[in-house]
């Protein structure tokens, strides 16, 4: 078990890890109460040795860690790797590469869509994972021995779990599917929180350019403020709100003050005027600047994106592939509007194993049967 809490021990253990191949990595942090993640502890393996570092303590400098995440003849293992990549984007203002994640590995492999690290850590060595201090406060100090253990436990574990799904990839000769996932975590863009796009990650569903356009104005000043004050988007104001205001367009505080989603006497606050402010943005917008709407789909698209939904789960089982890697219900719903989406299910290895057979049944050159009991696939060409 060994606690690191000094730079010259990091530099040292990063110059050991970095003469390996392949090293595991992964992190605990906090964010429930503010926007950037608090980095708290960071836990390395390599083939001989284990370390957990404490980010926390007193003078050290992550230096060391961040030179080697961006050191390229060494692999990066994580599970569900977006999070922890996120802190060193933040923290370093670079992007670890490569990287390896075993999330991903196995829905190509068919162990389900976004599966927990300890069920296939159990799943594919056998063992059950200890969770007790899985929700523990990583900030608080000292970290205790048992801390230390849980931690360190992640990172070995992976070791085992990464040499499986690495050798079950390359038998089944589907590696590059997951160097192509691996490119979309190691891209600036998927963790580029810019205020002006904001609006993209929201469910409310506009059907106006004008409803758009304030929409994109409120997202864009709620992105700003949690970002300023450093605590989550919700704190700001809620997903809800935010799609009410976009609907009803309040331009005085007595209007804002009348949506049921707004927080009594949030209208008297300096954001209340902020958020008509934001209206108002959003109201003077030349509406041939925004992006395009998606247009309604009617019952004949929604009938096509329930055929869809059969053909991709026939293939994910088909294939042993977890559905949600191959599309997703967004990919369906363009599809079925156009041939041409530009959606993850109509490029690459997705549009071999799924693309053009969801074009094809959408234009009736494959249909689907029931036979025996079972949902097939039938040419008709």
């Amino acid at each position: 078990m060994d606690l690191i809490t000094e730079t010259a021990d990091l530099a040292h253990a990063c110059e050991r890890f970095a003469r390996h191949s392949v090293i595991t990595v992964d992190t605990e942090f906090l964010r429930e109460t503010t926007y950037y993640p608090l980095l708290c502890v960071i836990q390395m393996a390599s083939p001989e040795e284990a370390v957990v570092i404490d980010a926390l303590a007193e003078g050290i400098d992550l230096k060391p860690f961040f030179n080697l995440m961006a050191r390229e003849s060494v692999l990066k293992v994580f599970h569900a790797a977006r999070q922890d990549i996120e802190i060193v984007w933040h923290r370093a203002n670079m992007l670890p590469h490569p990287i390896f994640d075993t999330q991903v590995a196995a829905m190509v492999l068919g162990y389900g869509d976004s599966i927990a690290y300890d069920a296939l850590v159990e799943k594919v060595t056998g063992h059950r994972p200890d969770k007790t201090h899985r929700f523990t406060d990583w900030s608080r100090r000292p970290l205790s021995k048992e801390q230390i253990v849980y931690a360190e436990a992640d990172v070995t574990h992976l070791r085992d779990v990464f040499k499986v799904l690495d050798a079950d990839l390359k038998k089944r000769g589907r590696s590059d599917w997951v160097s192509e996932e691996m490119e979309v975590l190691t891209s600036p863009r998927t963790y580029d929180n810019e205020p002006s796009r904001a609006w993209e990650r929201l469910k409310s569903r506009v059907r106006k350019p004008k409803e758009l356009a304030v929409l994109m104005e409120v997202a864009a000043w709620r992105e700003r403020e949690a970002q300023t004050r450093d605590v989550p988007r919700s704190r700001v104001l809620k997903d809800d709100a935010i799609g009410d205001i976009a609907t009803h367009a309040p331009t005085s505080l007595e209007k804002l003050a009348n949506l049921r989603s707004i927080p009594k006497g949030f209208e008297r606050s300096k954001w209340g005027s902020d958020i008509v402010a934001a209206v108002e943005r959003g109201l003077a917008r030349d509406p041939h600047t925004l992006p395009k709407l998606d247009r309604p789909r009617g019952n004949a698209g929604s009938a096509t994106v329930e055929l869809l939904k059969v053909l991709l789960r026939m293939t994910a089982e088909k294939h042993h592939v977890a559905a949600k890697v191959i599309a997703t219900i967004d990919d369906l719903e363009q599809i079925a509007v156009s041939d041409s989406a530009d959606v993850a299910a109509l490029h690459g290895w997705r549009r071999e194993l799924f693309g053009e057979a969801a074009l094809a049944l959408k234009h009736g050159s494959l249909a689907l049967a029931v036979e025996k009991g079972r949902v097939v696939r039938v040419d008709r060409t």
